[in-house]
């Protein structure tokens, strides 16, 4: 069966070029995908395949039964957008001012779209059911994937996979991790509130400039401090705001950034001494700082099992040239909530050009023909795990 499913996602490919580069002309933000999932829905509604749009908000799932009963497996791609500006000199490029596909969720619609129109033009010769899950919101807290989960797309659900095609890692490379593969992604948000006053009068004043650069200095030394070196957890300062005029020492100022972590008593960790800092410069500084900890992603944790049979089925695709073990990533993916329902694994498919840029750039860019590889490894592992 897994020949005649490549010959038909072959056939397929220029029409999943044609959908990518649709998509990345008319992105829409986490939250907003109005279009895009009436888009998806017309898709299967026009095939004569079962589809149930609205699910957990904007999301789409789709459902194609084979001739005998089995296994359940699902296949999950993301279809939201990024606040950024396309700068790429392509035919493709967005039209819409400050939106741009800068993560390949266009090309990860793309490819399940193809996938499973291929799946549904051979169910007679399939066994199980197969669960096509389209979500939307992954780059923007929380999510699209819980409040799908809660609304059933996982009901019934054996196995799920995912795939990230990512344009840092080599084209027709196929790169699989057990256990965490992506980090908790969680942010704060800090205020300081001290007491302005004349820049010539310092003394009268709580510089809120110079608090706030202490707290930076000492969030930066708590990984390397408090955290075991054979743990990972970084933590990022991203902004740092104080807008006033040459001659005024700041009144208030605020900062916000990232944690990432992969184990739950580091990321516990991370926030008790976040907050333990933050009221000792307050104390220090006889001044009041305001500590919001935001609880985001959870790890994306890949499930042995089922990392073990998708690396041995991402061996036998046609057209992978490696497949590698890859290194865990510090960016967050709410797959992870799948996973914490149902066994599964989520992987990377190389998408490298000539010339790549990383994902979330306003450049971005990835080798359309890796959807095909995606699209072949997923369809593999569906109908491979029938088996398992």
């Amino acid at each position: 069966m897994n020949a005649q499913l490549f010959e038909k996602l072959d056939l397929a490919y220029e029409d999943m070029v044609i959908i990518r580069r649709h998509l990345h002309m008319h992105p829409e933000l986490s939250f907003q995908e109005v279009n895009t999932a009436q888009y998806i829905h017309d898709f299967y509604a026009q095939l004569g395949i079962d589809v149930q749009a609205g699910v957990g908000g904007n999301g789409v799932v789709a459902r194609v039964k084979g001739a005998c009963p089995g296994k359940t497996v699902a296949l999950r791609a993301d279809f939201d957008a990024l606040p950024i500006q396309d700068e790429k000199d392509v035919s493709y490029k967005s039209t819409v001012p400050g939106v741009m596909h800068a993560c390949g969720h266009d090309g990860h619609t793309a490819t399940l779209l193809q996938l499973a129109k291929a799946i549904f033009e051979i169910r007679e010769n399939l066994t199980g059911e197969y669960v096509f899950i389209h979500q939307h919101a992954e780059e923007f807290a929380p999510g699209g994937a819980i409040s799908m989960i809660e609304d059933g797309c996982l009901d019934g659900v054996d196995v799920i996979f995912g795939t990230h095609l990512w344009s840092l890692i080599p084209f027709k490379t196929i790169e699989y991790r057990s256990g965490p593969v992506m980090a908790a992604a969680d942010r704060f948000d800090i205020v300081v509130q001290g007491a302005g006053g004349h820049g010539a009068a310092p003394h009268q004043t709580k510089d809120a400039i110079v608090i706030g650069s202490q707290l930076v200095m000492s969030l930066q030394q708590l990984v390397s401090r408090r955290v075991d070196p054979i743990e990972s957890a970084v933590l990022s300062v991203g902004s740092f705001i104080a807008d006033n005029a040459f001659n005024v020492i700041a009144d208030s100022a605020r900062i916000g950034g990232t944690v990432r972590t992969f184990s739950p008593d580091i990321r516990d960790l991370m926030e008790r001494e976040m907050e333990r800092i933050v009221k000792g410069t307050a104390v220090a500084n006889d001044c009041e700082i305001q500590f919001d900890y935001f609880r985001g992603y959870p790890a994306v944790v890949n499930h042995p099992k089922e990392t073990e049979f998708l690396k041995g089925v991402a061996e036998s695709i046609p057209g992978v040239e490696a497949v590698e073990e890859s290194k865990p990533q510090m960016g967050g993916e709410d797959f992870a909530y799948y996973l914490e329902h149902v066994p599964g694994t989520f992987f990377f498919t190389g998408a490298q050009i000539d010339e790549p840029y990383p994902h979330h750039h306003p450049k971005f860019d990835f080798e359309e023909k890796a959807m095909l590889l995606a699209a072949k490894t997923l369809g593999a592992a569906a109908l491979d795990y029938q088996k398992t």
